[in-house]
């Protein structure tokens, strides 16, 4: 009898370790992926000034969620960066049209001033497009020298299609991958 007991015992420790390894598993597989995608942002004003039909640009400063929580950016140790995503979304007023907008093109600048990449863009963009607007993005490059260390800048070139009655902000989401080492 309790030898039995014993074996049940046994039986449940046993599974009990396999579903804790299983557990921590996932968990490091999750961060893996969590931190292996960096989103920053960086909000643009277009004036209402702008003229129609001629390229005007936006200069913004790119941060991170980890600059607003914890003060700290992407570090230098982040290596093999490229962007994976881009889009643009009206921030204020919010509801703003992007199709007011021909085209537009997303540069990152480093921040020192030294250098431009383009990184996303579109030129196609309909009349009818809502408040968002995901770029085509052009990922052959690596980024880390214009990401690591912070300060980073993004550069917005855009034609308008149609005069703005106010002023429209807009946020530049890019999210930037890295390969695992």
């Amino acid at each position: 009898m309790l030898s039995t007991q014993m074996t049940h015992i046994m039986k449940r420790i046993l599974i009990t370790c396999i579903a804790l390894t299983g557990i921590i598993s996932g968990c490091a597989t999750v961060q893996s992926i969590v931190r292996s995608s960096f989103p920053y942002s960086a909000t643009l004003i277009i004036p209402a000034s702008t003229r129609t039909g001629s390229t005007q640009s936006a200069v913004s400063t790119l941060t991170s969620a980890d600059q607003i929580f914890t003060g700290q950016g992407t570090t230098g140790s982040t290596q093999s960066l490229r962007i994976a995503s881009a889009r643009i979304n009206s921030v204020n007023p919010s509801s703003q049209s992007l199709g007011v907008l021909s085209s537009v093109r997303i540069y990152l600048t480093r921040s020192d001033g030294s250098g431009e990449i383009l990184v996303a863009s579109r030129n196609d963009i309909s009349s009818g497009t809502g408040n968002s607007l995901v770029l085509d993005t052009d990922n052959s490059r690596f980024l880390d020298d214009y990401i690591n260390g912070g300060g980073a800048r993004v550069r917005m070139e855009y034609v308008l299609r149609q005069s703005l009655n106010v002023d429209v902000s807009v946020r530049a989401s890019l999210t930037f991958s890295t390969t695992a080492q």
